[in-house]
């Protein structure tokens, strides 16, 4: 089979290179000092679980990959605007997207049934533009879980996780998912195939919501979160308002707060995404990790005030960051 993994950074190089070592053609769209790195070295893996590389073909021009099988998308939610309108070389009849974001995806209400069908949500996608080049008949929903870092441009650094959750919008278990699931197994990780996918969207989003954009305005990890009273009383707080918008929704995340915080503890001192990016002057998840649920708890009439004041706070750091980068 033949993927693409379009935004080789942490999670897209590091799913590349498993699926490439294990006999995948597989190539890598990135960009910058990154790319240069994959294009001259390959992609370079610390792990726990044994180092290893893989040299998959690594480019900036979807075209020179041609029409793929899969077509990852492993940009942050807030890159996806700027590539859909460039993926058109590597869709062919039958390609499947699998979308590798946080958060809640400008998908959720494709394909979902019921009085929210179809639902656009602005904060995931800012004028339909995702949704005007990638038809949901094509999409596999998936949650990513391995928790990985680019400690050098080509190098991953992975500290645990190895769990892509994948499903069908509709629920149904297909025959691209079952070979996407195989093809993600003999690459030495797991891609259990769920049959909603929407549900473990919540469960990860409980934690990410809270955590990452905590962790970037104050710098710390998630063990340091866990272990400050005060810190940790304002996660659970916008865990109890996230847990709220998802009820109303018809969700039941099979999670509990307190699980989720012990969880979080024993993944230590490793740094959210945002707050890597917080380091990086890089922009931030915020609207596709928080603004999104805001916007579902505007929809539904539910206040959200811990949750709305984090979100004021990173969003503004976000931009500031950005701002002094470019300065």
């Amino acid at each position: 089979m033949r993927f693409a993994i379009y935004g080789a950074g942490a999670i897209g190089a590091y799913l590349g290179a498993k699926l490439a070592a294990a006999g995948e053609d597989v190539s890598l769209i990135a960009r910058g000092p990154h790319l240069r790195a994959l294009q001259e070295h390959g992609v370079r893996v610390r792990s726990p679980d044994g180092d290893f590389e893989a040299k998959p073909l690594a480019t900036d021009d979807p075209r020179e990959v041609g029409e793929v099988d899969y077509l990852v998308l492993a940009v942050k939610a807030h890159g996806l605007t700027a590539i859909a309108p460039l993926l058109a070389p590597l869709l062919g009849d039958a390609t499947a997207v699998v979308p590798a974001q946080n958060g809640i995806p400008w998908w959720y209400f494709s394909r979902h049934g019921g009085p929210w069908e179809g639902t656009r949500l602005e904060s995931a996608d800012p004028g339909g533009v995702i949704a005007a080049h990638i038809s949901p008949e094509r999409i596999i929903g998936c949650v990513v879980y391995p928790a990985v870092a680019i400690v050098e441009p080509g190098v991953i650094e992975h500290t645990e996780g190895d769990r892509f959750s994948i499903g069908e919008l509709d629920g149904s278990t297909s025959e691209r998912c079952r070979a996407l699931s195989t093809a993600i197994g003999r690459a030495g990780l797991r891609a259990p195939i769920r049959s909603n996918i929407r549900e473990e969207i919540w469960v990860k989003l409980l934690g990410n919501s809270a955590f990452n954009p905590v962790s970037a305005l104050t710098r710390a990890s998630l063990a340091e979160i866990a272990a400050d009273p005060d810190a940790r009383a304002l996660v659970q707080a916008m865990m109890e308002e996230i847990y709220g918008v998802a009820a109303e929704l018809g969700i039941d995340i099979p999670v509990s707060i307190e699980a989720r915080m012990a969880g979080a503890e024993a993944v230590g001192a490793h740094k959210t995404s945002m707050l890597q990016d917080v380091e990086a002057a890089k922009p931030l998840e915020v609207d596709g990790l928080v603004g999104t649920v805001l916007e579902l708890g505007r929809m539904l009439g539910r206040p959200m005030p811990c949750t709305s004041a984090v979100y004021a706070c990173a969003k503004l750091l976000g931009a500031k960051a950005v701002e002094a980068a470019a300065g």
